[in-house]
């Protein structure tokens, strides 16, 4: 008879399994262990929350939403310890970031809608819900996508700030096209934007001071489908990359050296992009 074969009434032999298997039977079985996992949850629960805040974390919120979706069926220890992770270091550049007594190097964009007023009077409130729900969709996705972080919503605008110049004015240029390719029930709305670069004062989520005031001031002197920046954005973007028109600016409460110009994209082929002077 074969050595390997079992007999009647012989029990097979089952090998123990390796040292390795076992650690790992076990960590999986901790792993899901509902009262571990609910400590964790709960210990991550009393992580500050900096959602929403300028701290320059979108690669940590992508990590953070990366392990928030793996296997979500499951409960997972690691994934709790994981996400606490992420928010325990967000909080940390948040707090660096917030203080009030240092002041933070930005460019701040408002934006808002022309005639918006005028139309939703005639509109009726489910079409004006609808258009603001779309706009500021489309405005937080370009924001987003360039490295900014909105701020607040303004009624028919927004407004949002950024560590980097030049991807300030392609957001604001972006979202003035992508707003103005909505359209409900044949109306196209025109968003204008106003740029300026300063050190405005993170308080909580929100940022204050007179560099915040003066973007304002300039958004407010942008036409429909305009952009306007201040020569302090400019200075800190890649200004080769726009046509510029200086504008006439005059406001209160702004420095009367303060020179606005209104901006355009240049063409660039490499990239594809068109330049809308020419058409």
């Amino acid at each position: 008879m074969d050595g390997d074969a079992v007999g009647p009434g012989e029990d097979r032999d089952v090998r123990p399994a390796r040292p390795t298997r076992r650690a790992a039977d076990a960590l999986a079985r901790s792993d899901a262990n509902a009262g571990a996992v609910r400590a964790a949850r709960a210990a991550r629960g009393l992580i500050p929350d900096t959602r929403g805040a300028l701290h320059g974390t979108r690669t940590s919120d992508r990590v953070a939403r990366l392990i928030g979706e793996s296997r979500p069926d499951r409960p997972s220890v690691v994934r709790e310890l994981g996400l606490g992770a992420v928010q325990v270091w967000q909080a940390l550049v948040s707090r660096r970031l917030n203080r009030d007594d240092n002041p933070v190097s930005a460019t701040i964009l408002f934006t808002d809608l022309v005639g918006f007023s005028t139309w939703a009077l005639d509109a009726g409130d489910d079409q004006v819900l609808r258009l603001l729900a779309q706009v500021n969709d489309v405005t937080e996705s370009v924001v987003t996508a360039r490295a900014g972080s909105v701020v607040k919503q303004l009624g028919d605008g927004t407004m949002a700030v950024f560590l980097d110049g030049t991807e300030a004015i392609e957001a604001a240029y972006e979202a003035i096209c992508a707003v103005s390719a909505l359209t409900i029930d044949g109306y196209r709305p025109q968003l204008r934007a106003g740029l300026h670069t300063g050190t405005p004062r993170a308080v909580g989520d929100d940022f204050l001071g007179v560099d915040v005031n003066i973007a304002a001031r300039v958004a407010d002197a942008a036409g429909p489908g305009e952009l306007l920046v201040s020569d302090a954005t400019l200075v800190v973007a890649d200004a080769a990359r726009y046509h510029r028109r200086r504008r006439r600016f005059k406001a209160k409460g702004v420095p009367r050296d303060l020179e606005v110009f209104a901006v355009v994209p240049r063409y660039d082929p490499g990239a594809g992009r068109t330049d809308p002077a020419r058409h």
